[in-house]
């Protein structure tokens, strides 16, 4: 429809005026996610937190920048309102409000993290192309620094809160673990988790595992620089994972929906548990019913994630494509299915992309809600 043929009928200019300029919004905060995640690779927003402004010239030399790119960078937070300008001095200053959720010591969560995921999905786009036309999927290693991301993610999702906050919803967890038990992490990552807590346990015995050789790497060299002697790592596919009654927990961070066949990973890790085990499984704390994410944090990135990433994954192993958004519903029937006796519920309130976290068991039923 033309604009002469929309002003000749009763089209309502003003609705399609005010959805044009949401629409330049979108694309214009796609541009300052990217800018985000410069700023935090580059480390130039931890260099401005907490400093007196500054200029260009001065941000640049004290992070051994080019001055030049510095000096669009930002422009570009100056517009988007995170960095502020001082015209008179041509200085730039990142206030405390602003520092709090995007450096790595961020009170609040370093919400530049979760920005790398927009230069990173873009990046295959492509071959994604190709994807929605064939039904195909994608390798891991097909998506440019994605274990360094998720590391860093997990880091502040995960590792910061590891003992005191997660591994405290097992009751008598800790000291098990004290003691000396068998524990496995099931699509380990680069291992930060699983490394934390041998390092915090010496007596019990560590296995993490990992279909990507690169992750593996990474954890290997984490283990020898630290000197741990109570850890393997191990490049593995899971998918045929069998070892009956072999541990005492098993724990999986926003990996069970990545899964080529989920279902059967899940029955597999309760067979592989010894009587009394637990399984801590953490993962995205959406809905399955799409209606219900409507207020969810973050659901446009995390639906964008699972279909330009977990999704693609998942079929490129020949597998379900469950996708990342799957459902504390469909995350609950699949336990049942696997024959977990015993689920509890529980959302931490320090991650800012809220991820359930389930407590499994294999004796007796409790089911805690939800908190949103």
């Amino acid at each position: 429809m033309t604009l002469a043929e929309m002003q000749a009928t009763d089209f309502d200019m003003e609705e399609a005026e005010a959805f044009m300029m949401k629409i330049g919004d979108i694309v214009n905060s796609g541009a300052i996610a990217v800018m985000l995640s410069i700023g935090h690779r580059t480390g130039l927003l931890d260099s401005m937190a907490g400093r007196d402004p500054r200029t260009s010239r001065q941000i640049s030399d004290a992070a051994a920048l080019s001055e030049r790119y510095v000096r669009e960078w930002l422009a570009v937070l100056v517009m988007a309102g995170i960095i502020l300008y001082h015209p008179e001095a041509q200085q730039y200053e990142l206030p405390d409000a602003h520092a709090a959720c995007l450096t790595r010591d961020a009170a609040l969560g370093n919400l530049a993290v979760q920005a790398q995921f927009v230069p990173m999905i873009g990046a295959v786009q492509e071959p994604i192309l190709d994807c929605f036309k064939s039904g195909g999927g994608m390798k891991y290693d097909d998506y440019p620094g994605f274990h360094r991301v998720m590391a860093e993610d997990s880091q502040q999702t995960v590792v910061d809160s590891l003992l005191g906050d997660i591994l405290p919803l097992a009751v008598g967890l800790r000291e098990r673990l004290d003691h000396g038990i068998d524990v496995m992490d099931a699509s380990c990552g680069s291992g930060r988790a699983l490394t934390a807590m041998a390092a915090r346990f010496p007596n019990s015995r560590f296995v993490g595992s990992d279909l990507c050789p690169d992750a593996i790497a990474a954890a290997r060299t984490a283990i020898a620089t630290a000197g741990l002697s109570n850890i393997l790592f191990e490049v593995r596919d899971l998918t045929n994972f069998n070892a009956p009654e072999h541990f005492d927990l098993i724990t999986s961070f926003d990996a069970v929906h990545d899964q080529k066949q989920p279902q059967d990973f899940l029955k597999r890790i309760r067979a592989a548990l010894r009587p009394g085990g637990v399984h801590l499984m953490q993962d995205i704390g959406g809905s399955a019913d799409l209606e219900n994410n409507y207020d969810f944090p973050f659901a446009a990135l995390l639906y964008t994630i699972s279909c330009l990433h977990c999704t693609p994954v998942s079929l490129g192993q020949g597998g379900d494509g469950l996708g990342t958004m799957w459902g504390w519903e469909t995350a609950e029937a699949m336990l049942r299915e696997a024959g977990f006796a015993h689920v509890e519920r529980h959302v931490l309130p320090h991650d800012p992309m809220p991820r359930q976290l389930q407590c499994h068991r294999l004796r007796t039923f409790k089911m805690n809600p939800l908190l949103h």
